[in-house]
């Protein structure tokens, strides 16, 4: 295997798991010697461009007792391993795709390990085991000369999309059950009361941060001793959390929005590197503001893999919207707001449930579901409850839906680094993304609206 291409070169060396992605690419030649990375420029459905690692290259494919060679195309997003890579078939002119439940009409492969990505329990090896056996069961392409009986042994070549967890954890981890809150103010006083009435914990550090504005709660806890609970000022008495939330703010009175944020960012940089080191194998709950920036800076800070650090984001919305839809439509099917924490953010319902996806805005008004929200707006006991929410499914292993922010990159197509809140199963070892939401063009133009935001802001910050 021949990585010393100068362009090749250039572009592994921007990924921020080199020698992670170095090492699969190795395994893939030993198995699959066929299969040559290269470099190449990815365009998403937004238009946005990148360049990354492909691998091009043939799996043999056994159907009716002949042997196929199925060439396939695999694109290793710049946070691999800790996003799985994007998987196509790509037909020759005299080549039709025959579309099912395992690749759509554009040639684009879904799998239940894409969909699952768990690292470094999923692999790219695992992944392209798996495709050999299921188009071995359902062969996904045919000879357009064979249009008319479509025999699937008419088969010719081709030429040439968060859990990542650590697979399991040993019984010592799964005990743990320690969680410390950082920051003070009433949205930390809320989190510690709701993980404490919601939560089984071990024990509760509270952690007030001197540059915090919003300080100032720990001296009541202190005075009324609550069982499991220790008041502390310093970050080491959180070492061992298995959930870590942040609520600290320290919003500054500079008249540039960008400005205040980096506030908040300087005080994440005393804050979350420690943190990171004192609990490495935490899930972090980020709910400082704006959120979806803070999540994405405190990933950036911490060096932890993207699901181990979320933001509540929509979680609350999410909770709200599904409740008040079984209330009116005893619907009891999944729906979720997704996107930016603001007013670009959209409703959709899981498509594999329901038929129409998106929900729209007619209907969300007609059953008053945003209504509520924007009455009842986000108060700190609401956010305490929801952060409760998504620890208790952290520590419990509960793998249960939340809205979450959480890094969206290659999700729906955006090719931006971006952090907006998306419908991810949260277990013990964090997040991992769900595929199967479908929105529409009104639904759709706010995420990217908001991925052209969040992108201009986190280009003004220093992190």
């Amino acid at each position: 295997m021949d990585l010393s291409s100068e362009k090749l070169q250039r572009i592994l060396s921007k990924y921020k798991f080199h020698d992670v992605v170095i090492d699969e690419l190795q395994k893939i030649y030993r198995i699959h010697p066929g299969i040559v990375p290269s470099a190449g420029t990815y365009t998403f459905s937004d238009h946005t461009q990148k360049d990354l690692v492909r691998l091009l290259g043939n799996i043999p494919v056994q159907y009716g007792g002949r042997s196929y060679n199925f060439p396939i195309e695999l694109w290793l997003m710049d946070s691999f391993p800790f996003t799985p890579p994007i998987c196509l078939l790509r037909p020759t002119s005299n080549m039709f795709i025959r579309e099912g439940k395992h690749v759509d009409g554009g040639g684009r492969i879904h799998l239940p390990e894409l969909h699952n990505w768990d690292y470094p329990k999923s692999s790219v090896v695992s992944l392209l085991a798996e495709m050999i056996v299921k188009f071995e069961e359902h062969p996904p392409l045919s000879s357009k000369s064979n249009v008319d009986n479509k025999d699937p042994h008419d088969l010719l070549a081709f030429v040439s999309n968060i859990q990542i967890n650590n697979g399991g954890s040993s019984h010592q981890e799964q005990m743990n059950k320690k969680v410390s809150v950082i920051g003070g103010g009433h949205l930390a006083m809320a989190s510690v009361m709701s993980v404490l009435s919601k939560c089984k914990v071990d024990k509760l550090v509270f952690i007030d941060v001197n540059d915090s504005s919003t300080k100032g709660g720990s001296t009541d806890l202190e005075i009324f001793r609550l069982p499991q609970v220790e008041v502390s000022r310093d970050l080491s008495a959180s070492a061992g959390s298995r959930v870590v939330v942040v609520t600290a703010n320290a919003w500054s009175g500079e008249q540039s929005y960008a400005s205040v944020v980096q506030t908040n960012v300087d005080l994440y940089r005393g804050i979350i590197p420690n943190l990171a080191r004192y609990s490495p194998k935490a899930v972090l709950i980020i709910a400082s503001q704006p959120v979806d920036i803070m999540t994405h800076v405190a990933w950036r800070q911490s060096c932890l893999p993207p699901t181990q650090v979320i933001g509540a984001g929509c979680n609350l919305d999410s909770q709200r919207l599904s409740h008040i839809l079984d209330i009116n439509l005893n619907t009891h099917k999944p729906a979720w707001v997704i996107g930016e924490l603001s007013d670009n953010k959209a409703s959709c319902y899981d498509r594999r449930s329901s038929p129409e996806a998106p929900l729209t805005k007619t209907d969300a008004h007609r059953y008053t579901a945003f209504g509520m929200m924007k009455t009842r707006g986000q108060r700190s006991w609401s956010v305490g409850l929801s952060i409760a929410d998504i620890a208790d499914s952290v520590l419990t292993d509960k793998m249960k839906t939340h809205s979450v922010s959480t890094l969206a990159q290659g999700w729906g197509g955006i090719g931006a680094e971006v952090f907006l809140s998306l419908p991810c199963l949260m277990g013990s070892n964090g997040s991992t993304r769900l595929a199967g939401v479908s929105l529409g063009q009104e639904e759709d133009a706010k995420l990217r609206q908001s991925v052209a935001s969040l992108c201009s802001l986190m280009g003004q910050l220093r992190i």
